[in-house]
């Protein structure tokens, strides 16, 4: 039996097809990201890219039934109701025994690469968390949402943290791997980092939200390479490893920052590369270092907290770490979550438990 007030700290809208075309800046909606039918089903395009296809949302539990038939393509009318309307989705949450939920965009992960004009992304960013305000609205107790920010200039990235606060969002996202020449262990960020630790926002980066650069060609999801989706926990461990550090969260004790869908397994040998580096790694006058005895694992434990997916393979690696926040993420309605299994798996001895801190830090 599952928890009475079991969270996930991962779930998804599918973007209602109208979102941005309805909501953007008037000066962008022509160039606002659309869903286009095509033969093979219906995608998401912005700026003639392709984002995601409506796969993801619409094949909710195949993996359990049908696991060889999971494609990209599907139409959007097959899209899970719950995906998009706040109403609907109290019912799938109850089939699934989650009592309230984080949400994270669909689509929306899929601009950070796929729009380069910095103005049009920080207008869909707005154009997506009012939507998503609205939703969360309807159920404000169960329903935590992310808001989307584009950090590429940190004014204005100001502005849409303290307006995403204002209108009760509970967390934000910015990229996972920032642009060429912007690493997160600049000092640029540092009233970013400063107003989320001010006001208690914690900061999530989410695999496949990677800012594309300029001159950098555009991959959409239909290209993408098994060898980089199985080592998707490359730039999480960069840009975690430039805010450590850089000394972020010596400066900013308070501010949390969340590892979502990397997994957990590569957390034990990155804890102690870094500790290695810092203690024995030959020494560069511009290296930071910490006062007293800290080490950078130790702001690993104490700034950082990791989505644990629903798969009960992966609990024995992270049973040994439990100092690093797991949270249960169930992904509804992504295609590669659980529903409608009801997770046999979080059990009283899990990291996953319901209540674990890095969702507290939502509430």
């Amino acid at each position: 039996m599952l928890p009475a007030n079991l969270i996930s700290s991962d779930g998804h809208v599918y973007e209602p097809p109208d979102l941005w075309t309805s909501r953007i800046a008037v000066a962008f909606k022509e160039r606002a990201p659309r869903i286009v039918e095509r033969e093979d089903g219906d995608w998401w395009f912005c700026e003639g890219n392709s984002l995601v296809g409506t796969g993801v949302g619409a094949q909710t539990g195949r993996r359990f039934t049908k696991p060889k038939k999971l494609t990209l393509e599907d139409k959007f009318a097959n899209v899970r109701r719950g995906a998009f309307d706040p109403l609907a989705r109290v019912k799938d949450m109850e089939t699934d025994g989650i009592w309230a939920e984080v949400i994270y965009p669909t689509a929306g992960r899929a601009v950070y690469s796929g729009v380069l004009d910095s103005l049009l992304l920080t207008a869909i960013c707005s154009a997506y968390n009012t939507w998503l305000a609205d939703f969360c609205s309807v159920q404000p107790k169960r329903y935590k949402g992310i808001a989307m920010i584009n950090i590429d200039d940190v004014g204005e990235a100001l502005k849409q943290l303290k307006l995403a606060h204002k209108t009760g969002l509970a967390g934000v996202m910015i990229p996972v791997f920032p642009a060429d020449g912007k690493p997160y262990d600049s000092p640029d960020y540092e009233p970013f980092w400063a107003l989320t630790e001010d006001l208690g926002i914690p900061v999530s980066l989410h695999t496949g939200t990677s800012r594309r650069s300029p001159g950098q060609p555009y991959a959409d999801s239909t290209k993408a390479k098994p060898s980089m989706i199985a080592t998707r926990d490359y730039r999480i461990r960069v840009s975690l490893a430039d805010l450590i550090f850089s000394g972020v969260f010596e400066r900013h004790p308070k501010l949390m920052v969340g590892s979502i869908e990397h997994e957990l397994g590569w957390i034990p040998s990155f804890l102690e590369r870094m500790d290695y580096t810092y203690t024995q790694g030959i020494y560069r006058k511009h290296w930071q270092r910490f006062k007293g005895a800290a080490l950078p694992s130790d702001f690993f434990h104490r700034n950082i907290f990791c989505k644990l997916p629903a798969r009960r393979h992966r609990y024995p690696r992270a049973q040994s770490h439990r100092r690093q926040r797991p949270c249960l993420g169930l992904r509804l309605p992504a295609s590669g979550g659980h529903f409608p299994k009801e997770p046999r798996y979080p059990r009283e001895d899990s990291p996953g438990r319901a209540g674990c801190r890095g969702d507290k830090d939502l509430e």
